[in-house]
């Protein structure tokens, strides 16, 4: 896209950088010190974040250098990390004008909570996963009822039954009406009462119609419980160890705990029984753990209002989201938003700019500032001079300060900044479809209410790459692809046009022969350069330059003087500017790549390149050569500037070793489109295409050698036969023949029964004498031994498909197959049969 829009005179800025993956790069120094032996808690805070920064001087720089060997076309001299001093400022700057807002309130809520890493995750940051697991069936005795009286409860999580503070059925569940209103026992508590209760969120089918309440742990449940009254319970620490409320387990994993639970609760007979269960398991897309509804005090982000603006955005039409299908999903998620909890309990990261007072236990009470000593002036003001204050522990979610990136980079809050005034809005944002959430739509959320524009006008989506088998790239399947791998094997212009072709929003299958496919077009491309370095005049030869720069092909005057095959391929070039600008302009470059391709390799170099030397090894007319190296330098230049934003490499090599280039193809001017084209002359050269096949595929049939030149007569009508004559030399060299023995005519020659007579188009046709293209007493000898051993197949075949026990017994497909083999089998031996005879009819008139 930048190189594109740069080629087209527009200015273009694509800024560079990467955020600070908080969890992740924490994650990994974290273990990096426990390989040495280290705890985080024991190097203290600020040690830890420098041994982060060193982390991130050594391997920081691999994506970037990744990005650079990819050759993406950015100012590197603008590139951002979020954790710079600008974007840092307008972090905090965000946060406050937010909470001053009253959109960011602090709370106790239900969070995911990761226990390894000990901070809450958003709900973004949660995969589900199908998981085989248990359901634990347990009795709950009614208290004050007999033995008998009691409810069986079947939970995925036995552990939980510490936080228990309800027991529910449903209204209408006549099984238990009974006991609602009652008091149950929860096991292995030392007696503690809960009420039983009814209500219709309570679904009567599953398991035993009974639900345990533990709202400290389960999502719904905490939403049922506040809508109840009832209170919430929390059993465990932050660690994943059971706290002190679940007694005996105090200090247990939760998974020994649920192991001893479940044992103990076998001993005491209140065990019914345990079943296998398909669990939706959740964990942490960042460490792989299973993670642990908890309820936290967490910062959040009211989103109720920013969603409204970002949904009216696309729905007025001031943002674009490519491919259009994602536009509902977009609607989906801010539909159903809920508040963005933006507290991360860890140390990497920008601390959340909230101070409290020391010796103050009620943390209601706090400072919202932009710096430690903005935040303790304001505390003496209001608490006197002898107060000392602390900054909350906490950091915020990485993807806050990612959503401000569009302008933060640009100089916001300073909107007076050269770059914000410049390039905000910004035009585009490019990006995979699996952050649509996490990034692109909190990014519009933060644009419009910081800027009060959208910040960018369209959403390309791109897909992930996939292994060649379709599978997501990770570790664990050994199938992770480093692209500088692939470009040491293949090189960048391969791996970029490969990448490139894929559809937007799609996943893209990245498979060996596609890349080695692309390659060899490198190649191609490559090959067809140092050719036209062959032919064209030497730099020295002033006045030849002369004569080709002198050439214009932007009026229709010269177009239509010039030879057909010129005439042609100049045309096929003018219509693929304009088809290829347009699917640009559309964002269809899949659509780019292969029109390209398919002109390149399928025209230019299959059928011009190789029409030109006739023009220039042959035909001993100074001017005829000229007019074909004019040609091809035109042509292939414009190829070389439709080519470059796909393989920028190649491409700027082959242009700055062509002669007389005044500056670099990445500024040069994008082709000029409208141009002149001839329909009718295209028509012609692809009559002449016809029969060049037509004769290539019969000297293939008859298996002629490579080097013969054979004799033909082609016939048409006159207006066909006199632009067809003018293209002797073409014709001869493209199809092998005899340039002493073309002969033109409009009826068949007189040895036309033993010639091979060929249809290239209506109105045209040709015919090669056998006698000159094979040796026809060894072809006769040859063809009658394939046709006795094709009929010897064929009758096997056709015994088989006559056998009742073969029809009765084998399958379908088996029967189908032979049925088939049959059929092409028969189609052989008859074209043989025909041929034979056309070549033993030659012979006895020969004779």
């Amino acid at each position: 896209m930048v190189r594109y829009h740069r080629m087209r005179g527009r200015p273009t800025l694509w800024l560079p950088g990467t955020d600070h993956a908080g969890i992740a790069t924490q994650l990994v120094v974290e273990r990096m010190l426990a390989s040495e032996g280290i705890k985080r808690v024991e190097l203290g805070r600020d040690e830890f974040e420098k041994r982060v920064w060193e982390w991130k001087e050594k391997y920081g720089g691999t994506i970037t250098n990744q990005i650079k060997r990819l050759g993406a076309s950015c100012d590197w001299t603008r590139e951002c990390f979020t954790l710079d001093e600008q974007l840092s400022r307008a972090v905090i700057e965000a946060f406050i004008r937010l909470h001053e807002k009253g959109l960011i309130y602090q709370g106790s809520y239900m969070v995911n909570w990761s226990p390894k890493l000990q901070t809450a995750v958003s709900d973004l940051e949660v995969e589900y996963s199908e998981e085989p697991g248990t359901l634990y069936y347990i009795k709950y005795r009614v208290a004050g009822g007999s033995r008998s009286d009691f409810l069986t409860i079947a939970t995925t999580r036995p552990e939980t039954l510490f936080g228990d503070v309800a027991i529910a059925v449903h209204p209408q569940d006549e099984r238990y009406s009974k006991y609602v209103g009652k008091m149950a026992i929860v096991p292995m508590t030392y007696g503690r009462h809960v009420p039983i209760i009814s209500d219709k969120y309570v679904d009567k089918d599953f398991g035993t119609g009974v639900l345990k309440i533990s709202p400290g742990h389960d999502h719904n449940d905490y939403v049922l419980a506040r809508k109840l009254g009832l209170p919430i319970l929390n059993v465990m620490n932050k660690d994943g160890t059971l706290n002190e409320v679940a007694g005996l387990y105090c200090g247990l994993d939760r998974f020994e705990a649920r192991k001893k639970l479940w044992s103990d609760l076998e001993e005491t007979d209140l065990a019914v029984k345990m079943e296998p269960h398909s669990l939706r398991v959740p964990r942490s897309q960042r460490g792989g753990e299973v993670i642990e509804p908890l309820v936290s005090k967490q910062w959040f982000v009211t989103m109720q209002p920013l969603a409204e603006k970002a949904l009216l955005a696309v729905e007025k039409g001031e943002l674009t989201i490519i491919p259009e299908r994602f536009e509902k999903i977009y609607n989906h998620w801010l539909t159903n938003i809920k508040d963005w909890c933006i507290s991360r309990q860890l140390w990497w990261g920008h601390r959340i700019p909230v101070w409290y007072i020391v010796g103050n236990d009620c943390e209601e009470e706090y400072i919202v500032a932009r710096s430690a000593e903005e935040a303790l002036m304001r505390a003496r003001d209001k608490y006197g001079k002898d107060v000392e204050v602390y900054q909350d522990p906490d950091v915020l979610d990485t993807w806050f300060s990612s959503a401000l990136w569009p302008f933060s980079t640009l100089g916001w809050p300073d909107e007076l900044a050269e770059d914000f005034k410049r390039f905000y809005p910004t035009t585009m944002l490019e990006t995979g479809h699996d952050i649509l959430f996490f990034w692109v739509a909190r990014m519009v959320m933060m644009g419009i209410e910081f800027t009060g524009t959208v910040p960018f006008s369209y959403v390309y989506l791109h897909g992930l790459i996939r292994d060649s088998q379709g599978r997501k790239m990770s570790k664990t399947l050994g199938n992770v692809i480093d692209p500088l791998d692939t470009i040491k094997e293949f090189g960048t212009d391969a791996l970029r046009f490969t990448l490139a072709l894929g559809t937007s929003g799609q996943d893209l299958n990245l498979s060996t022969e596609r890349l080695t496919a692309n390659k060899a077009f490198t190649n191609k491309l490559w090959n067809a350069g140092k050719f036209l370095l062959q032919v064209l005049p030497n730099r020295d030869n002033v006045s030849g330059w002369q004569n080709i720069e002198a050439c214009k092909f932007n009026t229709e005057g010269y177009l239509l003087r010039l030879p057909l095959p010129e005439c042609w391929v100049v045309s096929k070039l003018h219509m693929l500017i304009d088809a290829v600008t347009e699917s640009y302009n559309k964002f269809f470059f899949g659509d780019v790549g292969r029109e390209i391709y398919d002109f390149f390799w399928g025209d230019f170099a299959d059928w011009y390149i190789e029409a030109s030397k006739a023009r220039i090894y042959h035909s001993g007319d100074d001017s005829v050569a000229l007019v074909a190296q004019t040609v091809l330098l035109y042509v292939f230049e414009n190829i070389l500037k439709l080519l470059h934003p796909f393989m920028p490499f190649v491409t700027e090599e082959l242009w700055q070793a062509l002669p007389n280039r005044r500056e670099a193809l990445i500024i040069s001017s994008w082709p000029q489109t409208a141009l002149p084209r001839s329909t009718d002359l295209v028509k012609r050269f692809e009559n002449l295409q016809a029969l060049t096949r037509a004769i290539r595929n019969a000297r293939a049939e008859y298996s002629v050698e490579p080097a013969k030149r054979v004799t033909a007569s082609i016939v048409g009508s006159e207006e066909v036969i006199q632009y067809i004559s003018e293209e002797k030399e073409v014709l001869a060299l493209l199809s092998k023949l005899d340039l002493d023995n073309i002969h033109f005519a409009d009826s068949p020659p007189e040895d036309a029964k033993q010639s091979v007579h060929l249809i290239a188009s209506e109105g045209l046709e040709a015919y090669l004498p056998l006698a000159d293209m094979v040796d026809i007493s060894a072809e006769v000898q040859r063809l009658t031994k394939r046709l006795s051993k094709m009929q010897t197949e064929y009758e096997g075949l056709k015994a088989r498909l006559n056998s009742p026990k073969f029809i009765e017994k084998a399958p379908k497909d088996v029967v189908r197959g032979v049925q088939e083999k049959a059929a092409e089998a028969e189609e052989k031996i008859n074209l043989t049969k025909n041929r034979l005879a056309l070549l033993k009819s030659t012979v006895m008139l020969l004779q």
